[in-house]
């Protein structure tokens, strides 16, 4: 009796099944092909299953074959010397991805640039960027013909050598100027031409030079540079520093793989707000209060920045903001990023007896000036004697890994 009970409520639903409408075509259709896809993805799963197996069973008997040479090891075992390998390996990797990815945005970024300046009608390089790892770009000034020869006599090759270190060791090598501003080009400019035709060493800027445009003419140098050649490194330099080439290759080829550095002697002068005197910042109160110093920034005699930041100050060059001091506005354009500052003092060495000490002791400066000159005092007559003393050799830079 018990039973039957149990069951009545079974048939009941059994009929109330039974009386609902039969299946429609097209609902009939579409589960049989749901099946026949189920039916794929299982045949295609058992047979990835399969293969998962064997393989599983083959590192199973490799296990068991290292075990046998008495290579077994317990699971926590592992060298402390092992685990730290192994976490630096990483961090390598994370850091050349970083720098790939950041890399990759920056070339995105610059194509549009190009492409959007094209449309604009601004004239842009016919042909693609040539390929570099540090493009050297020295300041100089029309009035500077003495400083540029004592250069090109001691550590700016000349001629094929010129050539040479430009295809083989992808070391460009420019004097950056612009024109004078005279209407259809005046006897400075008619001078540089001819200075340029002998020598073949110049970066020509759409730019009219003067002292108080040094900030303009930093940001169309990088502009320029970028469109010109593809570098890992650009390098900003005045023409009365020495410079070591091999030193200044070899140390950024330590920070290749880091996207984003700002490399040079880090500095934080007080801003100046008192009129008439030398680097005199008239945006003095953006800074705060009066007698407040500067963000840490590079000093404006030579720093230098990897490919992405230029690239940054290359696309966005018509919105950053110009301020007094060069090196000063280099600094505000890059202070809100995520950029690594390296503060390296090679860069800042002081002039014979300093470097030359530097150099028997085994550490050769990068470059060398007199902070109370912001360059090398009296560079024409110097600079042949500061090479001798503290140059690196003529080999040196043929010498470095890049």
């Amino acid at each position: 009796m018990m039973a039957l009970t149990e069951r009545q409520p079974q048939l009941e639903k059994t009929k109330a099944l039974r009386a609902r409408a039969p299946l429609s075509r097209k609902a009939v259709a579409a589960l049989c092909v749901t099946s026949f896809v189920a039916g794929l993805l299982l045949s295609g799963r058992v047979s990835l299953m399969s293969a998962d197996a064997s393989r599983d069973d083959g590192a199973k008997e490799s296990v068991r074959a290292s075990g046998c040479a008495g290579n077994k090891r317990k699971l926590g075992e592992s060298h402390p010397k092992d685990l730290l390998n192994e976490v630096s390996r990483t961090h390598q990797a994370i850091q050349s991805l970083d720098k790939a990815v950041s890399t990759l945005e920056m070339e995105l970024a610059v194509e549009r640039a190009r492409s959007g300046a094209a449309g604009a009608g601004t004239a842009v390089p016919s042909k693609p960027p040539q390929k570099a790892f540090v493009v050297i770009g020295i300041n100089t000034a029309f009035s500077s013909r003495k400083r540029r020869d004592s250069l090109r006599e001691t550590w700016v090759p000349r001629g094929e050598k010129l050539r040479k270190l430009e295809t083989e060791k992808g070391v460009v090598i420019r004097f950056v100027i612009g024109h004078s501003g005279a209407p259809g080009g005046g006897a400075l400019d008619r001078a540089l031409d001819a200075e340029e035709a002998e020598t073949r060493d110049f970066l020509r800027l759409d730019h009219a030079e003067g002292y108080h445009e040094l900030s303009s003419k930093t940001r169309i140098y990088f502009t320029t540079a970028v469109a010109t050649w593809d570098a890992d490194f650009y390098v900003k330099v005045d023409d009365d520093v020495h410079l070591n080439l091999g030193m200044l290759s070899s140390r950024l080829a330590k920070h290749r793989t880091r996207p984003r550095v700002y490399v040079g002697c880090m500095k934080s002068g007080p801003v100046l707000s008192q009129k008439g005197v030398k680097y005199h910042e008239p945006e003095y109160w953006k800074f705060g209060d009066e007698g407040n110093k500067y963000f840490r920034h590079a000093t404006g005699q030579i720093y230098a920045i990897s490919k992405d930041l230029a690239a940054y100050i290359s696309i966005n060059q018509p919105i950053l903001h110009r301020f007094a001091n060069e090196d000063v506005s280099l600094g505000a354009w890059l202070i809100g990023l995520e950029v690594e500052h390296v503060d390296d003092r090679s860069m800042c060495c002081a002039t014979p007896p300093d470097c030359e000490w530097k150099k028997r002791a085994g550490n050769v400066c990068v470059a060398s000036f007199d902070w109370s000159c912001s360059g090398v005092c009296k560079s024409v007559d110097r600079m042949r004697h500061i090479h001798k003393a503290c140059g690196e050799g003529e080999g040196a830079v043929w010498n470095v890994a890049i």
